[in-house]
């Protein structure tokens, strides 16, 4: 049950070498080694290379086209070679469309070699760090950059640590029921546009943008501030996304959840989420439904499931009354009720 209809992609096809030196701040940051050389290259994936075989010649499966990153090895290998080869080998790395060199270790390259990287606008950077850890953050970084994203136009809220988006036609009352969420001390994410992250293989990541980040809209009355009315704790940034519960008004001829024995999944940017349809009406209180529903979520998360426990029950009760078996209920005796009558 895919919800694509309500998805407007937004995912990143590349990024210049800029936006990766401002992303990197504090004692992780990028010094530039030939100064504002190739600011403007593009980055167009997320992927790493070190080019230890490029720069001993052999360049048929070089990845040129990702960030080149500079450890020990290779810094140590070119100036194991003589001037010229030591020319020759950075000359051969650099006149492929590079988008940038990293060195690690705080290592340097001597100014001749900068030089054959400036005239090929290819910008050398450094970092403190060593060449495993620069490799971490710069993956997260990328892959942080590059990952797969889209908008939903619905409402995001925190409910007891459950990310629950709703979504429904407009002015069905996505907002309203948040804001009372929010009231009853949930935690407002985003409201109206959502922006929806894929972190990993199962895991999407929503959170507000823009100037509208945790503003909302409540027809009738009009842009409202919930950092400043309810304050911190009524507020996240961001928050995992477990289910999706899309509002419609009743339809007496549909077909709707009544036991809950089988789990309803919709696919969001190819990550299976939790799906429940959720018709309403006049005096129906959704507030209550909505932390019902991320309550049995946990549960489940926990390992209980109300709707196999009951199923077993009622199988059992089924079972005792074909073998004519006493019930369990008969042996309980509770004095104290004797008397209690209705």
């Amino acid at each position: 049950m895919p919800i694509t209809d309500n998805l407007e992609a937004v995912t990143r096809q590349h990024i210049p070498v800029s936006t990766l030196v401002d992303s990197w701040r504090g004692q992780f940051a990028l010094s530039k080694a030939n100064g504002d050389i190739g600011m403007a290259n593009l980055i167009r994936e997320s992927g790493l290379y070190r080019p230890q075989l490029a720069l001993a010649g052999y360049t048929d499966f070089f990845t040129y086209h990702k960030v080149q990153v500079f450890g020990n090895t290779e810094v140590y290998y070119l100036k194991s070679l003589p001037p010229a080869k030591q020319r020759e080998a950075f000359a051969g790395i650099t006149s492929f469309d590079v988008p940038c060199i990293i060195l690690t270790n705080n290592n340097s390259l001597d100014s001749e070699l900068l030089d054959i990287a400036t005239n090929n606008n290819v910008p050398v950077l450094r970092t403190e760090l060593a060449t495993t850890d620069t490799q971490r953050l710069l993956t997260e970084l990328l892959d942080a950059q590059f990952a797969q994203r889209a908008m939903v136009h619905g409402s995001f809220v925190d409910v007891y640590g459950v990310g629950l988006l709703f979504l429904g036609r407009s002015g069905i009352g996505k907002s309203e029921i948040v804001l009372d969420l929010v009231e009853r001390g949930h935690r407002l994410v985003a409201d109206d546009a959502v922006l929806l992250t894929r972190k990993r293989e199962d895991i999407l990541i929503g959170a507000a943008t823009g100037p509208a980040k945790h503003f909302m809209e409540i027809r009738g009355l009009g842009i409202i501030d919930i950092r400043q009315m309810f304050g911190m704790r009524a507020i996240r940034f961001q928050k995992r996304l477990e289910i999706v519960v899309e509002l419609e008004e009743w339809n007496p001829a549909a077909d709707y959840t009544r036991t809950g024995l089988d789990v309803n999944l919709t696919s969001v940017l190819d990550v299976d989420i939790s799906f429940v349809k959720l018709p309403i009406f006049p005096g129906k209180n959704i507030t209550v439904i909505a932390e019902v529903i991320a309550l049995n979520y946990l549960l489940r998360v926990y390992g209980y499931n109300a709707a196999e426990e009951f199923s077993q029950k009622i199988d059992a009760e089924i079972r005792r009354k074909r073998e004519k078996l006493p019930s369990r209920d008969q042996d309980v005796v509770f004095p104290y009720f004797d008397n209690d009558y209705e």
